[in-house]
C-alpha cells in the first residue's frame, strides 16, 4: 500500500483546487445542460448574442476545472479561476439588478441576489491560493 506523502498544508491546497474544480466543472456542464438561466444573466450592454456568452463561460469553466484538476497545471489553473470569477461578477451584479427590479421574483431570491456578491470574495481568495500553493510546490 503506497504511503500518503502529502503534508497537512499540500493536502488542504489540493483539497481546494478539487474543490474548485468541482464547482466549476459542475456550472460548466450547467452551462451546456441548462443555457437559458445563463443567458439571462449576461449583461445586456455586451455586444453579440447572450448564448455565445454562456457557451464561451462554459468552456472556461470546464477548461480551468481540468486545469485545477491537474496537479502539473494546478497554478495557472488558480490564476485562471480567479479571473474567471471576476469576470463574471458583472453578471452577478446584472442578476441582482434584475432580481431587485422585477416584481415576480419571490423575497428570498432578492435577498440571495444580494448576499451572491460578496461570495466572490471568498472564491477569488481560494483560487489565488490555490495557485500560490501550486507555485510552492
Amino acid at each position: 500500500m503506497a504511503e500518503n506523502t502529502l503534508t497537512p498544508a499540500r493536502d488542504t491546497g489540493r483539497r481546494q483546487a478539487l474543490a474548485l474544480a468541482t464547482l466549476l466543472f459542475g456550472s460548466g456542464v450547467l452551462h451546456f445542460a441548462r443555457p437559458e438561466p445563463f443567458d439571462s444573466l449576461v449583461p445586456r450592454i455586451l455586444p453579440g448574442r447572450a448564448r455565445d456568452y454562456t457557451y464561451a463561460s462554459g468552456v472556461a469553466e470546464l477548461g480551468i476545472a481540468a486545469a485545477l484538476a491537474i496537479p502539473q497545471t494546478r497554478g495557472i489553473g488558480g490564476r485562471l479561476a480567479a479571473w474567471l470569477f471576476l469576470a463574471v461578477f458583472p453578471a452577478n451584479i446584472q442578476f441582482t439588478v434584475d432580481t431587485l427590479s422585477s416584481e415576480k421574483a419571490p423575497r428570498l431570491y432578492k435577498v440571495g441576489s444580494i448576499l451572491r456578491l460578496p461570495l466572490q470574495i471568498p472564491l477569488i481568495t481560494q483560487a489565488l491560493a490555490v495557485s500560490r500553493r501550486a507555485r510552492r510546490s
